[in-house]
């Protein structure tokens, strides 16, 4: 019952309770127990909750290694989440600075010349997922240092990844 009123008040609103329960966060993700974990934490009582804000989180933390290094480096915050439809669990962004969340093909080309008209990569998810290989579940690696991706520094939040519900077509 306590991890229950932990997970609704964490909740902007409810999607599913059965048999989990799957949640809109204040953010806007929609995921299950509103990211409320207690995986790798200490104790029964005890859980993880997400940032309250985690683009400015993200934000804070590369000024801090910018400042403690010299160095101007993306930062971004990822959580593991489920998928409609698939199997199997994947890091997706919930915060960014300094890189593109989203890279819109849109207008552009294919390889055949063909204009693409729906493409839109999820890049700072990409970039989750494969930091969330090198991480693992219980190896207790909370960061990945990713090299050699190009990329044009950007202040986009990583809200800015979840489709509008005018755009959604299970909403």
């Amino acid at each position: 019952p306590r991890l229950v009123e932990v997970i609704l008040n964490e909740s902007k609103r409810l999607v599913r309770t059965d048999p989990v329960l799957i949640a809109e966060t204040r953010h806007g993700y929609v995921c299950a127990n509103a990211g409320v974990d207690h995986s790798n934490i200490p104790g029964d009582d005890v859980v993880s909750l997400l940032p309250r804000d985690p683009d400015r989180s993200a934000k804070n933390l590369a000024a801090a290694l910018r400042k403690r290094t010299g160095k101007r480096m993306a930062v971004i915050i990822s959580d593991t989440f489920g998928r409609p439809w698939r199997l199997g669990l994947t890091n997706v962004a919930i915060g960014a600075s300094g890189v593109p969340v989203l890279h819109d093909l849109r207008g552009t080309r294919d390889r055949e010349g063909k204009p693409l008209t729906a493409t839109i990569l999820a890049v700072a998810d990409e970039l989750a997922a494969a930091a969330g290989l090198l991480m693992g579940k219980s190896e207790g690696f909370p960061v990945v240092v990713i090299r050699g991706y190009r990329y044009k520094p950007a202040a986009e939040p990583a809200t800015s990844i979840i489709r509008p519900a005018s755009e959604d077509l299970f909403r």
